[in-house]
């Protein structure tokens, strides 16, 4: 196995153009004169100017050290890097394939894991893609790049997190950002290189360790014992390279509503530092940019989180509306700065199927890409996914439900078939389905509903209590055509739609599977269909231009 840069194994080119600078906002501690790049406007209200200018690089010795968190954006632009540059002509080199690290998709237990989902009725399947950025500080170009000193070689944190789902017949993408400080109960996990075993958490912890709890595979871990998606693969990138590849590509137009400095008296910021209206940010203001919390909005990480939105937005429409990456050079810069910057699971770890998946994802017009972040409470300081929202969300992505509420309208009939034979002759297997992801399954559901098929005529109903599945509706299955009737009438029988009967060749005969939606009772009530996204996801459509709102104290 080819070790993952998690583990501190590989170096990084110079980056140039960032390699003075730090990624904590401690680090760009200095006291700026005049706008930055961009911009030209006269000297901030806020702060004590007694420090170089922004442009300088230079950190002050006698400041303390601060220890606050990196920049939490390297996800956010491999992905529009990957969106927005597909079929773009790259020319690809064998040698390419070296630079791309390894690691394994999933390290947690077998018991944690989402089930893979089922083929659309075309035989089409979704995607989902995990993408991360790691805080890593274990290469000479990453400690360059700032951080605290004493926790350069320490654990890595993944401080974005980005859920990316592409529907099964790749008309639409949704993008789920979990905020870093969100807190969890961390699954259990395998180092696969050292077998260090990280043993489940029973209190609350922040869902960034997942990473340094042996690989990026703890984190998709993490997501899928929380969400319950399947994840097919991940993407990680540290913050050298991405800093190499947002320069590569020119520059994002990004906007603020008020002239902004992100600088307090006290230290904190980022010194992002523009003009209001549009600016094209690249370099250091692209990291202050996708780092900048003081300033915009509320200051909290749900800020910084829709900036990065924002941000990926405008990267993916910039890559894709103009002819920037059309010069041969350009495009093979970025092909080695991305590939030397990436960790990927090792179903994906070839330029060729890196390729492969930016094809996949390039059918995907702008704007039918909704990025929102998981809805959340907070818990003090920190926050916790929203009861009932963040399920919500969560389900709609599980069943490939477009997000933006633009998806086919399901059939309200269904033509039914007349049953081969009478209800006591209909033989009938029943299966637990109660199992949640937080809660276990109801005992002995199986035999109880197999009861009531009894009672309404259905004598050979038999429980299944050699299997316990997880399923939100109650369904209906049937393995052929012949049986369709059969299972049509069960499910009349019990009150089930018949969109809930559906053939799979997973049983051998007619199969009532028992859903969370009915843990109790004699009665099944189908629940009320309502697939709208919550608006506690903070929506945004990826080909929506708009600025992000200043807060009045942090203008100039």
């Amino acid at each position: 196995m080819v070790q993952s840069g998690v583990r501190g194994k590989g170096g990084r080119p110079h980056v140039r153009q960032a390699g003075e600078l730090g990624w904590d906002e401690s680090l760009y501690d200095r006291q700026d004169d005049g706008a930055q790049e961009g911009s030209d406007g006269p000297p901030p209200k806020r702060g004590d100017h007694d420090g170089q200018g922004g442009g300088s690089g230079i950190v002050h010795k006698g400041r303390p050290r601060r220890r606050r968190r990196v920049l939490r954006w390297s996800a956010t632009v491999l992905a529009v890097v990957i969106l927005g540059t597909a079929g773009a002509g790259y020319v690809y080199y064998q040698h390419l394939n070296n630079n791309i690290k390894k690691d394994d998709l999933n390290i947690g237990d077998a018991k944690d894991r989402a089930v893979a989902p089922k083929p659309n009725a075309a035989g089409q399947m979704p995607l989902n893609i995990l993408l991360i950025g790691s805080d890593a500080r274990d290469t000479k170009e990453n400690q360059e790049l700032g951080g605290a000193k004493d926790t350069f070689g320490g654990a890595p944190r993944a401080d974005v997190q980005m859920l990316l789902h592409v529907s099964a017949d790749r008309t639409n993408m949704s993008v789920v950002s979990m905020p870093r400080d969100t807190l969890l109960q961390l699954p259990k996990c395998t180092d696969p290189v050292s077998g260090e075993v990280y043993r489940a958490t029973t209190s609350l912890a922040m869902t960034n360790d997942s990473l340094g709890r042996g690989g990026p595979g703890c984190s998709v871990a993490t997501w899928e014992k929380l969400t319950d998606i399947h994840i097919d693969h991940f993407i990680m990138v540290d913050f050298a390279g991405v800093v190499s590849m947002a320069d590569a590509i020119g520059g994002v137009p990004v906007c603020v509503d008020k002239n902004i400095y992100s600088h307090t008296s006290s230290g904190h910021g980022s010194g992002l530092k523009l003009k209001a209206g549009t600016t094209y940010v690249k370099g250091t203001q692209a990291l202050q940019w996708l780092r900048t919390r003081y300033g915009f909005e509320d200051g909290s990480d749900i800020a910084r989180t829709k900036a990065q939105h924002q941000y990926m937005g405008a990267m993916v429409r910039q890559l894709r509306e103009n002819a920037t990456l059309s010069n041969p050079n350009k495009l093979r810069k970025l092909a080695e700065t991305a590939t030397a910057s990436l960790t990927v699971d090792k179903g994906l770890g070839s330029v060729t199927k890196l390729y492969d998946l930016s094809t996949e994802l390039k059918k995907v017009p702008s704007n039918r890409i909704t990025l929102t972040t998981m809805p959340y409470d907070y818990a003090g300081a920190r926050v916790v996914p929203k009861p009932g929202d963040a399920e919500k969300l969560f389900r709609l992505v599980r069943e490939d439900i477009p997000l933006d509420g633009k998806g086919a309208k399901k059939k309200t009939t269904e033509a039914t078939t007349a049953p081969t034979d009478s209800d006591d002759k209909i033989a009938v297997q029943v299966q637990n389905g109660t199992r949640t992801s937080t809660l276990a399954p109801v005992s002995g559901r199986a035999g109880a509903v197999a009861q009531i098929l009894g009672q309404d005529g259905f004598t050979e109903a038999k429980a299944d209590s050699s299997t316990v599945l997880s399923e939100e509706k109650t369904l209906v299955r049937y393995p052929s055509a012949d049986l369709k009737g059969d299972a049509q009438r069960v499910a009349k029988a019990l009150g089930i739609p018949a969109s809930s009967v559906e053939q799979s060749t997973d049983v051998s005969g007619v199969t009532l599977v028992v859903g969370s939606d009915w843990r109790s009772g004699t009665t099944y009530t189908a629940p009320k269909e309502d697939n709208k996204t919550p608006t506690s996801a903070n929506i945004l459509n990826g080909a929506t231009e708009q600025c992000m709102k200043v807060d009045p104290a942090y203008s100039w």
